[in-house]
């Protein structure tokens, strides 16, 4: 507990006391929400199962690629056919 700044209403020692008492009480719930975020993200992992937003099928990039090449789509119909976001779109196009 680094840092920690008292408040001004704490003026006994008995007010102190309760005041870090619940600041400790604090610091060790987020540790312990910590760890139990970790071990799940473990154990997730072990399953095979990745975080974050799922990717794009390549098959997907590739037909949007061949799509824009043609120049008769518009990249709103193209983004709304393939069912991606215009950002994604032309992320994959710039590569």
């Amino acid at each position: 507990m680094t840092g920690l700044v008292v408040p001004s209403g704490t003026s006994t020692s008995g007010d102190k006391l309760v005041f870090h008492f619940f600041g400790a009480l604090a610091e060790f719930e987020r540790d312990l929400s910590r760890e139990r975020i970790q071990a799940a993200l473990t154990a997730a992992r072990a399953r095979g199962r990745l975080g974050g937003r799922p990717r794009v099928a390549p098959q997907k990039v590739k037909l949007a690629k061949a799509l824009n090449a043609d120049k008769r789509h518009s990249v709103k119909e193209i983004c709304h056919t393939l069912g991606m976001s215009r950002t994604t779109f032309y992320r994959h196009m710039k590569k």
